[in-house]
């Protein structure tokens, strides 16, 4: 078994996955040349906020099936499509201003130990590259992060009943985040914490 990083836009495959996809740790497939023997071969998933989502409605079946065998899928961007029983579609924010962007963090979680959430809301000074929305969380799912004085779900991750787990995170892609946060100093999410997320390797 292999992890899946669909390709979904023109040019290279995103920087900070390139090197496990040379050390073939990961596997790199185009969205268009996407089959069922892909997600077969598949433990765990990466997808970017630019899959798409309608394209990707006719893996559905497949996507199911790799998280019925404990697979694993992270999933960056607006969730537009109800791939899986229990997700829902992306709620942007009302009228935001700088304070809806602040960040707390809802629950430990292993991608962002040792990580301040403040730290990544702003990008070069400017907030909201982070996101501006969440994904409803499911029933039973785990919140990690929460957006605004609200605290909505901005990143959250799900242990599905039938088997499998999502994290979401409902935002630019985090794996290639800077997190330059001006006089907070700057930190970033490690591409090697989704991998390993995605791999099972930690936990939960």
């Amino acid at each position: 078994m292999s992890l899946l990083l669909i390709h979904s836009h023109f040019g290279p495959i995103p920087a900070p996955y390139a090197a496990a996809v040379a050390e073939g740790r990961a596997r790199s497939v185009r969205e268009r040349n996407l089959t069922a023997a892909d997600f077969i071969a598949a433990s765990g998933l990466i997808t970017t906020q630019h899959l798409d989502q309608i394209g990707f409605l006719a893996h559905s079946t497949a996507l199911q099936s790799m998280l019925d065998r404990g697979g694993r899928w992270f999933f960056n961007g607006h969730m537009l499509r109800r791939f899986v029983d229990g997700l829902d579609v992306y709620r942007p924010l009302s009228k935001p201003k700088r304070a809806d962007y602040a960040l707390t963090r809802l629950s430990e979680h292993p991608i962002f130990a040792g990580i301040d959430p403040t730290s990544l809301e702003e990008n070069n000074g400017v907030a909201g590259f982070y996101g501006r929305g969440y994904n409803p969380l499911p029933p039973g799912g785990q919140p990690v992060t929460g957006i605004g004085p609200d605290l909505l779900p901005i990143d959250w991750d799900w242990a599905l009943p039938s088997g499998g787990r999502i994290f979401s995170h409902a935002g630019n892609d985090v794996g290639g985040m800077t997190g330059q946060g001006g006089s907070r100093g700057t930190s970033g999410v490690p591409v090697e914490r989704i991998l390993a997320w995605c791999a099972g390797e930690i936990c939960p």
